[in-house]
This record gives C-alpha cells, structure tokens and sequence, in this order.
C-alpha cells in the first residue's frame, strides 16, 4: 500500500536554529509518513552556530530518513527555496521553517487533503508559542487579529477556508512547476507573493485545522521589532509586483503611522490638527490597552504590563518599515535612474 502514495519532499530553509532544529527537524523526522517515500531537503544559509552539526547528530539517529544538507550561500529564505526545489524529487513538495514543529500526521494530512482534490496547495493554522515571559506575550500579540489583522493562519482556527496564504505549505508538484521560482529579491513575504501568483493561476489554498504546527515566537522585542519592520519594507517590493495582492488590513499600520508623524508635525500650527492628532493617539491607547486587559484575563496577568508594548512594537515597526519600503523601492531608484539619465 505504501508504494501507492506519492513522494513527498521536504524543504527546510534555514540559518542559524542550533537552539531550535531538534524541534524542527525532530518533528519531520518523527512524521507517521513512510520514510521510503519521503526526502528531506535543508538549504542551509551558512550557519556560524552548531546547526550542522545537531543536524548530523539527529540524521546518525534516523538512518531510515533520507536526509539531505545543501549550501545556501546567499542566506536567505527564497533563494534556498529555489536551490532545493530544482533537486526535489517528490510528487509533493512541503515547506518547514527551523522555527516550527509540525505535528506527527502533518505530512499525512496534507498528502490527503491534495490527493482528494480538496485544494492545489494546503496548510493549517499555526499555534504560536513562546518559551520565556516576554516571548509567551509576543506570542499572544502575534495570535491576536489587533495585532496582525485578519491574518487567517494565525487567527483562524476552529473551521476551513480558502485562504490568501497558508504557513508550511504543501503543493502538488505540477503547481510548483507552474508557479515557478520564488522571487529571490524579497527576504520577508516571498510567500505572500509566490501565494498570490498561485492563486492567479486559479489555483486554490485550503486552510484546515486538522493540519497542524507550532511556531516559536521571537524572544525579544528589539527581535520582533525588525522582523515586523522588514515585513513592512518588503510589503512595498511586492506591491509594486501585486498591486491586488495588498489588502485594506496591510495598509493601517503605514497609515497610523503617518497619522503620529505628519500629524504630530501639523499640530505644533493648527489647534484643530492638534486635537484631531491627539483623539487618534488617545484612541489607540484606549484600544490597546483595552485588548490587553481582555487577553491577560484569558492567559494570565503577568502579560498586562508587555501586550501593550508588543502591540505598539508591531503596529509601529511594520509602517515604519512600509514607509522606508517606498522610498527604497520607489523614489530612491527613481532618483539613481534620472541620475544615470542625465
């Protein structure tokens, strides 16, 4: 019966998760998938830490896996991607990040989903956790719609649906082949943007519970931080490609923003400016902290001091980033381009 299912690759970009490949790897290693038709592909960015070698350590204790480590020297998630999608064998073909832990029949369920017909592309929600109080609060911001908006995969997670994007997808092959590579110019949201080609296609994502994972949050706000502001910078490059791709929730953190800065500016000249500007900052501390004190009584106290600085962290960091975006992707070359013009 085993030969009868298909052969699944998967594809582990990562860089640097000598603290967390155990869980990552560990838990594809221990999928319930028959290992004689399964491959493992890990493009790894250079890591400078003990990632390889936990590596090697986890392959010597699965020798039933075939586990395969391939250079990724430009370090970065689509361009490992693209490295080991061109080597992949299998009829299908499923993402893990170093940062998440799939659950034991996540392969299966996702084999069964594309073999029914129910989708072209599928995945689960993701459950996002942390290890340390300030990560166990990023977590719970980064689960919360106030916090990302209607992001389906971390929000939704009672029920299907077709979705935008899913996280840790599984495609069908043909799809790949179809899509095409990932754009190797954007370091965060490729797969915003490689989903949104997908989709295009006339594709279709299912999101469903029964396929299930764990992301590790970041530990620290300066780390959620830049990782939020470089979702912002590169939400710009993708649409310049997708303009439709943008939704109305992916434009309210670059328009507060705006609304803090210019407003702040114009309210030193116009008493109305001044009060308009201070009703949007005295409204957004109100929501905030109204939605930290709703979470805290649901998951405990100690979170009531950090959600309320996670949120501003997340909200603030990804306009910012938007902002920097266009004027990097926009007007900055813009401005090289009539220089070497004239």
């Amino acid at each position: 019966m085993t030969d009868e299912l298909p052969f699944v690759t998967v594809i582990m970009p990562i860089r640097d998760e000598a603290d967390f490949i155990a869980r990552s790897l560990g838990a594809v290693l221990a999928q319930d998938y028959p290992p004689e038709r399964m491959e493992i592909i890990i493009a790894d960015g250079m890591s400078s830490d003990d990632t390889r070698a936990e590596i090697a350590r986890l392959a010597a204790q699965h020798p039933e896996r075939a586990i395969m480590v391939i250079d990724n020297p430009r370090q970065i998630v689509p361009t490992g991607m693209n490295l080991a999608q061109r080597m992949a064998r299998g009829a299908i073909i499923v993402r893990v990040d170093g940062h998440c832990e799939i659950a034991p029949d996540y392969i299966s369920q996702c084999v069964a989903h594309l073999q029914r017909g129910e989708a072209d592309g599928v995945g689960g929600p993701i459950e996002t956790v942390g290890q340390t109080p300030n990560s166990q609060s990023i977590a719970l911001a980064m689960s919360s719609w106030f916090g990302v908006g209607g992001s389906a995969f971390r929000t939704v997670k009672n029920r299907p649906l077709y979705a935008d994007t899913v996280a840790f997808p599984a495609y069908r092959r043909d799809v790949v082949e179809r899509v095409g590579a990932y754009d190797e110019s954007l370091v965060r949201n490729q797969d915003d943007e490689y989903n949104y080609r997908l989709r295009k296609l006339g594709f279709r994502l299912l999101l469903t519970p029964k396929i299930r994972s764990r992301y590790y949050s970041r530990a620290t706000l300066r780390k959620v931080w830049r990782q939020y502001y470089q979702y912002g910078f590169y939400k710009v490059r993708v649409l310049q490609k997708h303009p439709r791709q943008m939704s109305l929730r992916q434009f309210v953190p670059p328009l507060f923003v705006a609304v803090l800065i210019l407003g702040g500016l114009l309210a030193v000249f116009s008493p109305l400016v001044r009060l308009l500007w201070t009703l949007v900052v005295i409204t957004y501390i109100a929501v905030n902290l109204s939605v930290s004190a709703a979470l805290a009584a649901r998951h405990g106290w100690r979170h009531l001091l950090r959600l309320p600085l996670v949120f501003a962290a997340l909200h603030l960091s990804y306009g910012l980033g938007f902002w920097h975006g266009v004027w990097h992707f926009g007007l900055a070359r813009r401005a090289a381009r009539n220089r070497v013009t004239t």
